[in-house]
């Protein structure tokens, strides 16, 4: 592959990234994404063979770039307490959400996804979800102790998680509810603290009742 066919790939994959993301897969069309990536209709099929190949390779460049750029450990050091994890995996989902960028792009993808799967829901899922939650579990598993049972601690896994997608889903009444609110990088930090500190207390709460 030349550095030429290189560098189309990339455009292709970024500008699909963008029009998935703000028209969902099914609206998104072949011909809009070249016109934004500045390629020729048959680029698609050349370096992904269709639209839903070309879709699958977004969902996983978006993935592998948020995680790079946003880990959810967030660069603690092993000594870290699991508060302390929880923080910098919340603060990391959020960013992955509504920073700039193509990790956000990806954050704008998935959340999509799950409002309106696909037919690589399942495979995204078991590749990119339950890594995730799997590694969430664990933390909060941490603070809860071992004698919360394991239906519980997943209801509390699922409860952090909707805290965070609720302001990516809810966003446009948020906007008109509270116009202040400033969903972006800068203003992440604040809902990330009260996230953690929400949901720790929620944890403790239910585990002393167990």
């Amino acid at each position: 592959m030349t550095a030429s066919d290189i560098a189309t790939r990339q455009r292709v994959l970024e500008a699909a990234g963008e029009v998935f993301a703000a028209r969902g897969y099914a609206k998104a069309t072949v011909r809009e994404i070249c016109k934004l990536a500045g390629a020729n209709l048959a680029a698609v099929n050349y370096h992904f063979h269709d639209k839903n190949a070309l879709y699958e390779a977004v969902l996983d460049q978006g993935y592998k770039l948020a995680l790079e750029k946003y880990p959810p450990d967030g660069g603690l050091s092993a000594s870290a307490t699991p508060e302390q994890r929880l923080h910098a995996f919340v603060r990391s989902f959020f960013l992955r959400l509504f920073a700039e960028g193509a990790p956000a792009c990806h954050g704008r993808l998935m959340a999509r996804e799950l409002a309106e799967p696909t037919g690589v829901l399942d495979k995204k899922v078991e590749q990119h979800v339950r890594p995730l939650f799997k590694l969430l579990s664990e933390i909060l598993r941490d603070i809860a102790g071992p004698d919360l049972p394991e239906a519980a601690l997943k209801r509390c896994g699922r409860s952090v998680v909707a805290q965070i997608l609720f302001y990516r889903h809810a966003q446009p009444v948020l906007q008109r509810l509270e116009p202040e609110l400033k969903l972006t990088a800068q203003g992440i930090e604040p809902l990330a603290q009260h996230v953690t500190e929400f949901s720790v207390a929620a944890l403790r709460t239910i585990a002393r009742r167990k």
